[in-house]
């Protein structure tokens, strides 16, 4: 423990002076909503519209409905589906893949599985393309609702990452970025089968990994959205059109379309802003969703990259401009649609995800529980019994409660923030051969491991329903336990810092769930999130 605090004290004394100033910067841009209060026709767009662990957003309108997809990576079931009446309040309606023979995830990691994903909709069927990185490549399924049932995948052979559709005049065009270029070809959208060529299209303005392309037509003119810059601080989103759909593309003369890597946005909380995917609505207006980051305690993430949105005008010479040419925040004071709520009818447990491909026998529901059987670790990234949610709040606290009289010999059982194969913490039970049973909180970050409390010798035998929480505030996760309505008794406090992508690494962004590790089963008699 000591070893950790003084490598979380040096790194802190590294960095205070940057987090100092961005503290005083991020401050400052409090203020950028505008004093005058608000008209009929002008709402406050607070980003992010979809918030945690939602990745490159893509989205399509069917009459007055809007639908919207995300990445996710090694986490089963994949692609969940958002739909929504106004852009600005998205409800879970389901998720793409949710059978194995959809989405084999065994040995992902958060840098595998599933990248981003397009949804269109085409003469009443429903099509979502997307990659398996490490499971099979670019493939396709389809509905008639998109609520699902989805069908079986079929398999394409041009390949790259982010591939989209684009439907007109009876062919159905494919895009995706082999080689780091923008390439183009006709498919048949009924058995994936390759009917032309393969034709570059464009390789963006000199940025590196030009990726994430969207076609659209308006006005004669064919444009492609695409993103550049990697999905990190420099990340862009940029457009080129062309009157043939082959081209060749012009690139649009003020790109980037949208950064905060610039002086107008580098003091926004909002950064990584990228990958999106355009819109029109009903009225005429339209939109731009795309991915982008808050930093948390200076410059860091740990939530992963959210879905956003802006708005999107055009100028008379035919180029989008997005949020009138200004960076893009978490309040944004923007003409929006008239706010609608709709009702997804799906329950908690339809927002719960698994690493890889769950071992079903190991998850049997009890009551508003699950007993869980252990399988592997976190750390040995091999199908770990962990069932969890994205965190979707900096502010929230997730609790469960276990039987300690049901935690089986040699089991370990708990609640577990998790990141990356090594970088997650937990606070969890352990029962010993000696009948034992104590809590401890325990960390894997990169080359850093330890155990805070907990041995089958230094803690009271704990007896009954036993408690365990985590809380965070978006700086530190608090693990603390109580035992029989007792009071809370805390364990330790790390930063969040820590389980962020800047130190851990990796694509995705933090979950909180329930875990079993060791040998044996673990009854857990309730999982409440609590967002605050």
């Amino acid at each position: 423990m000591f070893r950790l605090y003084n490598i979380e004290n040096f790194f802190v004394l590294l960095q205070v002076m940057k987090n100092l100033l961005l503290t005083i910067m991020l401050a400052c841009c409090a203020t950028v909503l505008p004093a005058q209060p608000l008209t009929e026709s002008q709402h406050v767009l607070r980003n992010p519209v979809i918030a945690g662990f939602h990745p490159d957003p893509s989205v399509c309108r069917v009459g007055d409905d809007f639908y919207l997809v995300n990445s996710s990576f090694q986490y089963f079931p994949g692609v969940p589906v958002y739909h929504s009446k106004d852009l600005v309040n998205w409800t879970l309606i389901g998720n793409v893949l949710d059978r194995e023979s959809q989405l084999p995830l065994k040995g992902a990691t958060s840098w595998l599985g599933i990248y981003a994903p397009t949804i269109r909709y085409h003469e009443g069927t429903y099509y979502m393309i997307t990659t398996n990185v490490g499971g099979g490549g670019n493939f396709m399924v389809t509905a008639t609702n998109p609520r699902g049932p989805w069908s079986e995948p079929i398999w394409l052979q041009q390949q790259g990452i982010d591939p989209s559709l684009w439907f007109e005049d009876g062919k159905c065009y494919m895009m995706s970025n082999p080689d780091n270029t923008i390439m183009l070809c006709e498919i048949d959208p009924a058995t994936g089968r390759q009917l032309t060529e393969s034709k570059p299209l464009w390789r963006g303005t000199g940025g590196r990994y030009p990726e994430g392309p969207h076609i659209y037509k308006r006005d004669g003119w064919y444009y492609l959205l695409i993103s550049e810059g990697g999905t990190e601080l420099a990340h862009r989103l940029t457009i080129a059109r062309s009157r043939n759909i082959y081209g060749p593309y012009e690139a649009n003369p003020h790109n980037p379309l949208l950064t905060n890597c610039s002086m107008a946005g580098q003091g926004m909380q909002i950064q990584g802003t990228g990958h999106g995917d355009f819109v029109d609505a009903p009225d005429g207006s339209w939109w731009v969703v795309f991915l982008a980051y808050r930093h948390f305690g200076g410059q860091y993430h740990h939530l992963g990259r959210e879905t956003c949105l802006a708005p999107v005008t055009w100028t008379a010479d035919g180029w989008p401009v997005v949020n009138g040419g200004n960076p893009v925040d978490t309040l944004m004071q923007v003409r929006t649609l008239a706010p609608q709520q709709v009702a997804s009818g799906l329950t908690t447990r339809h927002h719960m995800v698994y690493l890889q491909n769950p071992i079903a026998q190991n998850y049997q529901p009890v009551g508003r529980g699950w007993r869980l059987t252990a399988h592997g670790s976190l750390t040995d990234n091999d199908q770990p019994t962990f069932l969890g949610r994205r965190q979707e709040s900096a502010n929230m606290v997730v609790e469960t409660e276990i039987d300690a009289s049901q935690l089986d010999f040699g089991t370990e059982a708990g609640l577990a923030v998790y990141q990356i194969d090594h970088g997650h913490m937990e606070i969890a039970l352990t029962k010993y051969q000696t009948g034992t049973v104590a809590v401890a909180m325990k960390y894997q970050v990169k080359s850093l491991q330890g155990e805070v409390m907990g041995d089958d010798s230094g803690m009271p035998v704990l007896q009954g329903k036993v408690r365990l929480r985590i809380e965070s505030d978006g700086q530190q996760y608090r693990f603390a336990y109580c035992v029989a309505g007792g009071e809370w008794k805390q364990v330790a406090a790390h930063d969040c810092q820590l389980l962020s992508t800047e130190v851990v690494g990796g694509f995705t962004g933090v979950t909180v769930g329930m875990y079993a590790d060791g040998d044996g089963a673990a009854t857990f008699s309730s999982f409440d999130y609590i967002e605050r």
